[in-house]
């Protein structure tokens, strides 16, 4: 993991830091299965682990890290000017939690949806590619 995302994540309780590494592995993993996407670019963004499509422009940025400096919240953001979260919502409603025009947020003491996160990772890392 880079050093800049282990400074960000420095004092966060073991659960959340945990939670957020395995959110970081998905989305790269995610990337890695989706040709289209190319390497992604990790850096900080706000104090946030982001990953960028720098190489192919495929999608838009996205974010993971705590929610509203909650102990017990962790969530991954988009940028809010997307369509992204209202097509998560008519997809995944029933099963992610959402707040605003950003972010899907996930609770340190339930189990990450891995195929509902994958699936949005993805849409997210391709916006771009939509016609």
């Amino acid at each position: 993991m880079p050093e800049l995302t282990q400074a960000a994540w420095e004092g966060l309780p073991e659960d959340l830091a945990e939670k957020l590494i395995q959110l970081r592995e998905l989305i790269l993993a995610t990337a890695d299965d989706n040709p289209a996407i190319g390497p992604l670019e990790e850096k900080l963004k706000w104090g946030e682990s982001a990953f960028l499509t720098s190489a192919t422009g495929s999608g838009t940025t996205v974010r993971i890290n705590r929610h509203k400096k909650s102990e017990d919240k962790y969530a991954f953001y988009v940028h809010c000017q997307t369509d992204l979260i209202e097509r998560y919502k008519q997809l995944y409603g029933d099963r992610l939690v959402f707040d605003g025009r950003r972010a899907v947020v996930f609770d340190v003491k339930d189990k990450l949806p891995i195929d509902a996160v994958s699936h949005c990772i993805a849409m997210a890392l391709t916006y771009h590619l939509r016609s």
